[in-house]
């Protein structure tokens, strides 16, 4: 479960990074507040987390046709 929700947080930080990217919009920002604003901070901690999580998929030895 806890792959899960790193993945999706690191989906949802990617996605911000391509909006940021391509026209310069900061969603999570924009939603939240500014990026100073804490609700904005919060969500940028828990992608940041969810990417360092991520890291150990690539060296996990789980097959792809396995169910939680």
């Amino acid at each position: 479960m806890i792959d899960k929700i790193a993945l999706i947080l690191a989906i949802v930080g990617g996605l911000n990074w391509g909006l940021i990217g391509i026209f310069q919009f900061d969603l999570v920002a924009w939603i939240f507040g500014g990026q100073s604003g804490i609700f904005s901070r919060i969500i940028y901690t828990l992608v940041a987390l969810g990417a360092i999580w991520c890291i150990s998929l690539l060296f996990s030895d789980r097959k792809c046709s396995e169910k939680e």
